[in-house]
Formats: C-alpha cells, structure tokens, sequence
C-alpha cells in the first residue's frame, strides 16, 4: 500500500492548489486538469447556455 505523500501531485488550472492523484482517475491522470467539479464549472470560457 502506498502512503498519501508518495503520490502524484499535479495542480490545478484554475484555483491553483495542488491536488493528489484518485483511484477513479488511474485510467486518465494526464487527462486531469481540475481539482473538483466546483473548479472545472468556473473554468475559463465555461458560461452557461441558457
């Protein structure tokens, strides 16, 4: 089992945290760019279509 510190890291585009890798994005790490879904919705050029 690998301890919290000892996996990647990468940081967030928008908020600019650093966030650690997820058991659910394993299959897409180099495709995360967000931290959370709060942060991928106030993405740049992300307005609503109403």
């Amino acid at each position: 089992m690998r301890r919290k510190a000892d996996l990647p890291q990468k940081t967030c585009v928008v908020c600019g945290r650093p966030f650690t890798w997820r058991r659910k994005w394993a299959k897409v790490w180099d495709e995360v760019k967000y931290c959370s879904d709060a942060c991928r919705r106030r993405r740049p050029g992300a307005e609503r279509q109403t």
